[in-house]
C-alpha cells in the first residue's frame, strides 16, 4: 500500500468544524509516517471528481473529514474499489461513523486510529445500499422523515439533533399518512398507509435517531422500518422513542428484512445519508462488502 493518504475535506461541515478537524487529523497521519495531501472541491460535483481522481491514481486511503454528506460523496468514489475509506467525523449528524463505532468529533483520535489501522491492516469490508444510481451507508428515508430531513437541512439553528426535533414539530402541522406500495424479496406487494418507510443499512439518521435499531452493516440485508398510519398524537408519542430504538415495539410499527426493496408513493422523495436522492418510486439493493473501512 502506498504511504500517501488523501484527506477529502468539507470545510463547512459542522459550522466550520470540518476545516479545523483536518489539521489534527493530518498531523496524526504525518506523525505516523504518512504523506498527506488534501482535496477540497469548489462544489459537490468538483469534490467528487477530485476524490475519484485520487482513487484512480492509487491513493493509499481516502479519508473523509466532515459529516454524513461528505461521507456520502466519498462512498461514490471508493465503493466497489480496493481503496479503503477512513472517517474523521466532524459534521452535525455523523451517523455513519456512529454506526461503525468510530470517534465522534475527536479528529486527532480519529487520525491516530486510521494511521494505526492502516499499519496493522485493520480494514473491514461492510455493506452499502444502492438506489437511484447512488451508494449509501446509513438509511434511505422516505415519507414523514424525508420531509423532516428536508426541513432540518435548511435550518441554520439549532445544530445537531435539536434541529430535527424542531423540524419534526413543524412538519406535524401538515401531517398525513401516505399510500405506499412496497415490494420485498418475497415478491409480495404490500399496499399500506404509512407515516414513513425507512430502509436501513445502518441503524440511525438525523444525529442518532435509531430508526432501524437492528440494522447490521455486515449481514447483506436491510432493516425496513414501516411506521403505519399514526395520528398526530400517536406520532408525537412514538417518534421521540426513535432515539432509543424502542419505537419498533409500538403496534403501528413493523420491521422487515430484505436485500432488495422497491418503494412507491406519490409525492414522496427519498433521502440517503441525509442527501436528497429523488422522488419515489425507487429500488434499493444491499450490496455485500461494497466498501473497505479503516479501523472499524
Amino acid at each position: 500500500m502506498t504511504s500517501e493518504i488523501t484527506l477529502f475535506v468539507n470545510p463547512t461541515a459542522g459550522r466550520g468544524r470540518g476545516a479545523h478537524a483536518a489539521l489534527p487529523a493530518a498531523s496524526a497521519l504525518r506523525a505516523a509516517g504518512y504523506s498527506v495531501r488534501t482535496i477540497v472541491g469548489e462544489d459537490a460535483e468538483d469534490a467528487l471528481a477530485r476524490a475519484r481522481a485520487a482513487v484512480a491514481e492509487g491513493t493509499g486511503a481516502l479519508v473523509a473529514v466532515g459529516g454524513d454528506g461528505l461521507v456520502h460523496l466519498a462512498l461514490q468514489a471508493v465503493a466497489g474499489t480496493d481503496t479503503p475509506l477512513g472517517l474523521v467525523a466532524a459534521g452535525t449528524g455523523n451517523d455513519f461513523a456512529r454506526a461503525l463505532g468510530l470517534p465522534l468529533r475527536d479528529p486527532a483520535a480519529a487520525g491516530r486510529l486510521i494511521a494505526d489501522a492502516l499499519k496493522g491492516a485493520r480494514i473491514r469490508d461492510i455493506d452499502l445500499g444502492q438506489a437511484g444510481g447512488r451508494w449509501f451507508g446509513t438509511v434511505l428515508a422516505s415519507g414523514f422523515d424525508s420531509r423532516v430531513n428536508d426541513r432540518g437541512n435548511r435550518m441554520r439553528w439549532p445544530t445537531g439533533r435539536a434541529k430535527y426535533d424542531l423540524a419534526m414539530l413543524a412538519e406535524l402541522a401538515a401531517f398525513r399518512p401516505f399510500p405506499y406500495r412496497i415490494r420485498l424479496d418475497d415478491g409480495a406487494v404490500r399496499e399500506v398507509e404509512a407515516t414513513l418507510v425507512a430502509v436501513g443499512n445502518g441503524s440511525s439518521y438525523g444525529g442518532g435517531m435509531r430508526i432501524c435499531p437492528g440494522a447490521d452493516l455486515g449481514d447483506g440485508l436491510f432493516d425496513v422500518t414501516v411506521v403505519g398510519d399514526c395520528g398526530r398524537a400517536a406520532l408525537l408519542r412514538v417518534f421521540p422513542r426513535v432515539y432509543r430504538g424502542t419505537h419498533v415495539e409500538h403496534p403501528k410499527v413493523t420491521v422487515h428484512r430484505a436485500a432488495t426493496v422497491e418503494l412507491a408513493a406519490p409525492g414522496i422523495a427519498g433521502y440517503t445519508d441525509g442527501e436528497p436522492l429523488g422522488p419515489l418510486p425507487l429500488t434499493a439493493r444491499c450490496v455485500r462488502g461494497a466498501v473497505r473501512i479503516v479501523g472499524a
